[in-house]
């Protein structure tokens, strides 16, 4: 390593150094497990252990459905696991037109039936090793944190259905500046 890449440019503050793996990515083992407190849905190991997987932020949308088909396709052609990640918001929140407290909480079971039957529907699973995870918070930080925390080799999501996405900003356009991994945004 060479001094400009050791010293943060002035006015910076110094960035903690990660541990890297022999590939240049961050070593999983130099971070904390972050879905430790999650049993995986469709396998007994957790998550956090997937070996690079290719992950598919899906949110119920037609284009999250061609994007987790991608997905899948793309997770067989690299004989990589299939990482699903569905972000909910947080547990509560208020209505902003009626001021009304909303608590929208699902079942596990029920996300994770709801999540393996989308998939089956959009292609065939077989041959796929295939994990679901549930995250809360903002859907364009926790995919970027889910690809962070795997070393994940793709992450695939859908493009924007509405306008004003292209105007207040997007998911996928804060993933593509942020995200540490190939973004790749299906119509």
């Amino acid at each position: 390593m060479d001094q400009a890449e050791s010293s943060p440019l002035p006015g910076q503050p110094e960035r903690p150094r990660r541990a890297r793996s022999e590939h240049g990515r961050p070593d999983p083992a130099s971070r904390p497990d972050p879905f430790s407190t999650e049993e995986p849905f469709g396998s007994e190991a957790p998550a956090g252990q997937l070996d690079h997987p290719v992950i598919a932020g899906y949110d119920g949308s037609p284009s999250s459905r061609h994007a987790l088909a991608y997905a899948a396709g793309l997770s067989r052609r690299l004989t990589r696991p299939l990482l699903i990640v569905y972000v909910t918001p947080p547990a509560v929140y208020c209505e902003p037109l009626t001021g009304q407290v909303i608590g929208a909480v699902r079942d596990r079971s029920e996300t994770e039936r709801w999540l393996l039957t989308e998939l089956d529907e959009v292609c065939d699973p077989a041959g796929i090793e295939v994990r679901v995870v549930t995250r809360r918070g903002s859907p364009a930080r926790e995919l970027a944190a889910a690809a962070d925390e795997t070393g994940a080799d793709a992450l695939v999501i859908g493009a924007p259905g509405h306008r004003w996405h292209h105007v207040a900003g997007s998911v996928p356009g804060w993933l593509a500046r942020h995200a540490h991994c190939p973004v790749i945004v299906v119509p």
